[in-house]
């Protein structure tokens, strides 16, 4: 049965209108640029006039072109410049970190062999000793501390016989306790030249006697500068009525029984039984020493008996009697309790103090590197005018000859 022309066209505007719409696409130059006339097309039209058969869609039409993609040249000099920059940044990062791992606190090891406990020392204490050393010297940032000339081994009276010296230190020990040693010594001074005499005719001055036989309201009143005065005035009328009791009216030679007299530590025992007896036996660990080694973080401890357990387990045994000193002196003039002066101290301008403050090392690099300039360009206008005198006495020699 045929159909009419408008039947089919009926027909396939229902196909049209029932089958899925196409999905919308973007509409660039490209695609645009199929339709744009060309030779293609101008020879299929011709084709199909010739009564050749059609192309297909896929064949007239031909891929866009790729757009290019650019790519770097493996040879090009900023990528090997960048390349090393990224390497020398690694070397150096490298250096520092094998640099911080070098540095190592004390710590114990054990022998895998024979299982013995060994502690070794902190990697840098040798370097950081040898610093204090010369900056406790004469010219050096911590050199006149008052621990130099007021410290307690310092303030005993040198025209007393050998027992009186030694009660002198005992005594300067225990009045140092919370206390400048500028006021200690001032203390000791006064109790060595005005403690009354303990009977008629006898000396003035600080011995056992007189510290027995003097009141205790005026004993109070000749220290009442140092810290704790009135506790410390109950422990040298105790520790007197000790002595004289059970030592004969001397003071111990052993640390246990400088420990047992009242107000007496392990710190003031042992710095009292190296001073008064020349016997070293134990670190004088004061406030100075426990604060600054944890800085430099030789020892993580929380008191001074801990800080003094823990020198003792590495720290050579000739070293005991001096750290007491040169830290003490150092935390006097240098690594103050309150405004560290980092930029002064070598140990920081080394490197080798985690505690340091940065900002003040920066300014004390500076001011080194001012005053090293200015002294190169003295030396130097010197240096010049040397050679012009030396200049000027030849050309006068010649004038002679």
């Amino acid at each position: 049965m045929r159909s009419s022309r408008v039947s089919r066209d009926t027909a396939k505007l229902f196909d049209k209108v029932s089958s899925p719409p196409s999905p919308p696409r973007r509409t660039t130059r490209s695609s645009l640029a199929r339709f744009a006339y060309t030779a293609t097309t101008t020879a299929v039209a011709s084709q199909q006039q010739n009564g050749a058969p059609a192309p297909d869609v896929e064949d007239i039409f031909t891929a866009p072109a790729k757009k290019r993609r650019r790519v770097a040249s493996t040879t090009s000099p900023v990528k090997v410049i960048k390349t090393e920059l990224v390497e020398d940044a690694v070397s150096v990062a490298e250096t520092k970190a094998a640099a911080r791992r070098v540095r190592k606190p004390a710590r114990k090891v054990t022998n895998a062999t024979t299982g013995e406990v060994k502690v070794e020392p902190p990697s840098d204490w040798e370097e950081i000793y040898g610093l204090i050393r010369q900056m406790r010297a004469p010219g050096g940032a911590a050199h006149g501390a008052a621990v130099d000339t007021m410290g307690c081994e310092r303030l005993a009276d040198r025209s007393a016989s050998e027992k009186d010296q030694r009660f002198h230190t005992l005594v300067a020990l225990m009045l140092s306790s919370q206390t400048k040693d500028t006021v200690n010594a001032v203390a000791m001074k006064r109790l060595q030249t005005e403690l009354p005499p303990y009977k008629e005719g006898a000396p003035v001055g600080l011995n056992l006697d007189n510290m027995l036989a003097v009141d205790p309201k005026l004993l109070n009143e000749m220290i009442w500068a140092v810290g704790f005065h009135n506790n410390k005035t109950k422990y040298l009328k105790q520790a007197a009525e000790i002595l004289r009791d059970k030592w004969d009216g001397d003071i111990p030679d052993t640390i246990e029984g400088l420990t047992s007299l009242p107000g007496v530590g392990p710190k003031m025992g042992y710095l009292c039984l190296s001073v008064a007896w020349n016997r070293t036996e134990g670190i004088g660990v004061d406030v100075h020493v426990h604060r600054i080694t944890n800085l430099w973080g030789w020892n993580n401890t929380k008191n001074p008996e801990e800080t003094r357990l823990a020198l003792q387990s590495w720290l050579p045994k000739d070293r005991w009697r001096e750290i007491n000193s040169l830290l003490v002196g150092l935390g006097q003039k240098v690594c103050l309790p309150q405004g560290r002066r980092c930029g002064d101290c070598e140990v920081g301008l080394r490197g080798l103090c985690k505690a340091a403050d940065r900002k003040k090392l920066s300014e004390g690099r500076r001011i080194r590197a001012e005053m090293e300039h200015v002294q190169g360009e003295d030396a130097l206008a010197q240096g010049k005018k040397e050679e012009v005198i030396k200049t000027e006495f030849a050309v006068k020699q010649e004038e002679v000859e």
